[in-house]
């Protein structure tokens, strides 16, 4: 038989009304032990990525997107997938509920028109944030990019943890957004945000360029988990790029809260051409190829 969704034999209703009310109270203690968190566009390649390394034994991962995940979401694995766009706060609210952590990694990922990086971008971050203060959740991270600051040369900012904003195009400009969206959260309304400048992430860092800024999926995912358990209150702002060999920018700020990257990008330098390509001596890349609008989708 069925008492609330415990399955019981007979053999186990034999016991005291103070000894069922005992087991009811470690139930609940176990419920709420659970770990818990959301992933906006969890349909995309970085989300996709991320499932397999952060399944745990206690955790639930619930799967935010307007298109159904390949593959689809695995109850026995402690996931689901609810449909639910980044205009929709209500929504978001309801569903954050109960979450240890955020995943903000939904929006367009490379360049849009103006109007569609303010709507699917900047609106899209405010609406996460606020559906987060609204329902409780604690921490936030954000998906930043190294478009934020990709007009600093690459030869000019090793020694600088957190360089300043130098958007590189309008998604550059969604970023820099981001995390000033993340900052005021953080210290208007006391969420725990990061800001993670998410570089050049894949399986395997993509041409020359690559090999000082790629961030592998499992770096990725030691992030997340590095964040889950750092206390630190406010907003950082912190490198996504593994602990390259040819690396160009400064990790101190990941390392701050436990974020160590094992993965380095030489094991592939034999794959990658050892030909620069145009726009290689900024961070910014092929976002800033020649004859390239801003606002012209790529």
């Amino acid at each position: 038989m069925t008492i609330g969704r415990y399955e019981v034999s007979r053999a186990d209703l034999n016991f005291t009304v103070d000894e069922y009310l005992v087991g009811m109270d470690d139930a609940t203690d176990a419920e709420s032990s659970i770990q818990r968190l959301a992933i906006t566009g969890g349909a995309g390649r970085i989300a996709t990525a991320l499932r397999d390394r952060l399944t745990r034994t206690r955790r639930e991962v619930m799967l935010l997107d307007i298109r159904d995940p390949s593959p689809p979401a695995d109850l026995d694995r402690g996931e689901t997938f609810h449909s639910v766009g980044l205009d929709d706060v209500d929504r978001l609210a309801e569903l954050f509920r109960g979450m240890s952590l955020i995943v903000h990694l939904g929006g367009l990922p490379t360049e849009h028109s103006w109007e569609e990086i303010r709507r699917v971008n900047i609106d899209g971050t405010y609406a996460v944030l606020e559906a987060a203060r609204r329902s409780g959740v604690p921490s936030v991270i954000l998906a930043s990019s190294i478009h934020a600051v990709g007009y600093h040369p690459v030869d000019a900012v090793a020694d600088i943890p957190v360089p300043a904003p130098r958007p590189d195009s309008f998604y550059g400009v969604s970023k820099v957004a981001m995390e000033a969206l993340g900052s005021l959260y953080a210290d208007r309304c006391g969420l725990r945000v990061l800001s993670l400048r998410i570089a050049n992430f894949g399986e395997r860092p993509h041409g020359l360029r690559g090999l000082s800024i790629w961030l592998s999926p499992d770096d990725m995912a030691r992030a997340v988990e590095s964040f889950l358990v750092d206390t630190t209150p406010g907003h950082r702002i912190a490198w996504g790029v593994s602990d390259n060999t040819r690396r160009v920018v400064d990790l101190s700020e990941g390392r701050a809260f436990g974020f160590e990257p094992a993965d380095d990008a030489e094991r592939y330098a034999h794959l990658v051409a050892n030909e620069p390509e145009p726009g290689d001596e900024l961070l910014a890349g092929d976002f800033l190829a020649p004859g390239r609008e801003p606002g012209e989708e790529f």
